[in-house]
């Protein structure tokens, strides 16, 4: 049975998220204006996040309502628990002789269980993703999108240190080996292709993508900022391990906080006049990014199908992620 719902879930993944980057790449791309007489990017990958996290949220909150039990109530169908809950449990565990067993069923539940510490992690892991997805946008100014897969492939790496330096969590030792050849062989195939086959690349990615070329340093640029991307990702995925772990929730539950979190992270950064800050903001100058995002959309209209393309199944896909993700971790997931 894990192994259908294991591949449901793969399937549903892969999907999604094929689709998704599609979307994901004709994003970086120029629009034509509507007077045709120019051509720019879509610079704002906040207003982007914000699009898909509300999305994500709102689809994690269908789910969790078509799901939800009779004897539950609001709140508890969200993942939190009420303050009567928590005490009758307590009494419960206390009034019982066996308190011990008791205790070990429990402790995932009542020991250490606070709604405002979930919320807390629930913060942390939007403000990580918040701040992650800007760096890999801005990438693919300075490389190739197949570049930018191929590094993502590598997140394994980031994803197991993260996990043994943030939470101290050990893993099996097959794992470190499957780790260790999966990123030998991707870095194998970036790193030793021909140089005709690396030229015809550049050259059509070049062509296609618009890619920006400051300089020689181009390159360097743009893998600093995708490592930096990578870094963020396996911090996500390391205390959303440790949330499963600490606290009785549902990968939807999960899902609906960390959007909802997530959307009034960026919202509110780009709803602000702020001034202009290097991937985070870069079209900031003291005026709403919101502003100039919607001001955006209405001269250049081409923007809005891959807009929706990308909001739609970035929110669909990230109900297999977090079903994964719940039932087989993060080292699975990735």
């Amino acid at each position: 049975m894990s192994f259908i719902r294991l591949s449901f879930c793969v399937a549903g993944v892969y999907a999604m998220f094929l689709w998704w980057a599609i979307a994901q790449e004709r994003l970086s791309v120029p629009f034509r204006s509507l007077d045709g007489k120019s051509s720019d990017k879509f610079r704002s990958a906040l207003f982007l996040g914000t699009c898909q996290s509300f999305l994500s949220s709102f689809s994690a909150l269908i789910y969790i309502l078509i799901r939800k039990k009779p004897s539950e109530t609001f709140k508890q169908s969200l993942g939190l628990r009420d303050a009567d809950d928590k005490q009758q449990s307590l009494q419960t565990q206390n009034g019982n002789g066996n308190g011990s067993v008791n205790h070990k069923i429990n402790s995932a539940t009542d020991v250490g269980f606070s709604s405002r510490a979930l919320l807390v992690s629930y913060a942390q892991c939007a403000a990580f993703i918040t701040f992650a997805a800007p760096f890999g946008f801005a990438a693919l100014s300075y490389i190739s999108y197949p570049a930018m897969v191929l590094g993502k492939s590598c997140k394994l790496v980031p994803v197991m240190i993260m996990n043994v330096f943030l939470y101290r969590r050990k893993f099996a030792p097959h794992k470190y080996l499957v780790v260790a050849m999966v990123t030998t062989g991707i870095t194998i195939f970036m790193g030793f292709g021909s140089d005709s086959q690396k030229h015809n690349s550049k050259k059509s990615t070049s062509s296609s993508n618009s890619i920006t070329d400051p300089g020689p340093y181009a390159s360097l640029i743009g893998i600093a900022y995708l490592l930096i991307n990578l870094a963020l990702d396996g911090a996500i995925n390391s205390t959303q391990d440790e949330i499963f772990q600490k606290y009785k929730i549902s990968g939807q539950q999960m899902m609906l906080w960390i959007n909802l979190m997530c959307t009034a992270i960026s919202l509110t950064l780009i709803a602000l006049p702020l001034p202009s800050i290097p991937v985070l903001l870069p079209s900031g100058n003291g005026y709403s990014e919101l502003v100039a995002a919607v001001d955006f959309l209405k001269t250049h209209p081409g923007v809005l199908g891959p807009l929706v393309e990308f909001s739609v199944t970035g929110a669909l896909g990230q109900l297999f992620i977090f079903e994964t993700l719940e039932r087989f971790g993060s080292l699975t997931l990735v």
